[in-house]
């Protein structure tokens, strides 16, 4: 059944559609991650423009992302003080990001930057994951137990001025590097289509000390209200979100997200981190061979705009 998506002017088949949305979701309920870092590179890959692809899954991402922050919220599992910096400074780098996506597109530029900003960012996060997570299997085997750091164990970053107190996570620490992780997260979100929760969870709990029972609340509160600013962000600036390809995904991604959750009760938390990080590897490596590779098409159009 091919339906037409008026933004990205082509037809596709709404079954598949709602399938890649339905793999993305139960992947994001497996691993516990927001999934926009696979379907973005999944439509790309499946003939979307690049500039359609990206602002559309935003939209996708909030509504896969509210629901999971609602639940948190309800079990009292999100730092709201910790959240609203993070909101904050995600905003402002959401809106430093779609600036960063019109220049580009309008430069011809923007399908070459999200191809290498997804082989650097998810070659770099993927090789660390499998790296840890290979290494917490094998410690795990020689039954060598390892110990978690403790929330109050501080390091130099919270050493910085500007100290605020998060009773929630139960801590005293520098303001400045919550910001400036809030700010990367927006910027590189609104850049490439992504909500950034792989990244913002590494960084909350091993940088900042934040708590395991609310730092999985905390991010999805901040990737829902960034995705959405961008979401709006890019309709009404660059006019390239399709709101029936984004309808169709969020379908598959409700349904499949359910499942995923189920099926990560059976797997252990190194297991899930290490498939999590082959899989991330897997699309970085798709990317690097469209760089490396001859197009089978050589040429291309696009639209410039009108210069007064």
């Amino acid at each position: 059944m091919q339906i037409y998506l008026p933004i990205a002017e082509l037809s596709m088949n709404l079954f598949f559609l709602v399938g890649i949305g339905a793999a993305v979701g139960f992947l994001s309920g497996l691993f516990g991650v927001g999934g926009g870092f696979l379907l973005t590179p999944l439509l790309i890959f499946s003939g979307v423009p690049a500039p359609v692809a990206v602002a559309s899954v935003t939209g996708q991402v909030v509504a896969a992302s509210t629901s999971g922050a609602l639940s948190h919220y309800r079990r009292g599992g999100i730092d709201l003080h910790l959240a609203m910096y993070l909101v904050l400074s995600g905003v402002l780098g959401a809106f430093g990001g779609v600036a960063t996506f019109a220049v580009l597109r309008d430069a011809g530029q923007l399908d070459l930057f999200i191809s290498l900003g997804f082989l650097i960012l998810l070659g770099f996060v993927g090789t660390l994951m499998l790296i840890e997570s290979t290494r917490a299997i094998l410690k795990q085997r020689k039954g060598i137990v390892v110990r978690d750091r403790l929330p109050n164990q501080h390091s130099w970053i919270h050493g910085l001025p500007m100290r605020v107190r998060f009773k929630k996570s139960r801590l005293y620490i520098s303001v400045l590097p919550v910001l400036v992780i809030g700010l990367f997260i927006g910027f590189v979100g609104s850049l490439l289509g992504i909500g950034g929760g792989f990244i913002m969870v590494p960084a909350l709990v091993y940088l900042l000390r934040v708590p395991g029972n609310v730092v999985i609340g905390t991010s999805l509160a901040q990737v829902v209200a960034m995705m959405a600013a961008t979401t709006i962000l890019h309709a009404v600036q660059s006019q390239s979100v399709d709101i029936l390809l984004a309808f169709c995904l969020m379908v598959g991604g409700t349904a499949g997200a359910q499942f995923g959750a189920s099926a990560g009760k059976y797997l252990r938390g190194e297991q899930l981190r290490g498939l999590l990080a082959i899989l991330v590897l897997a699309v970085a490596i798709r990317f690097g061979l469209s760089l490396v590779l001859a197009p089978a098409d050589v040429f291309s159009m696009a639209v410039l705009g009108a210069r007064q």
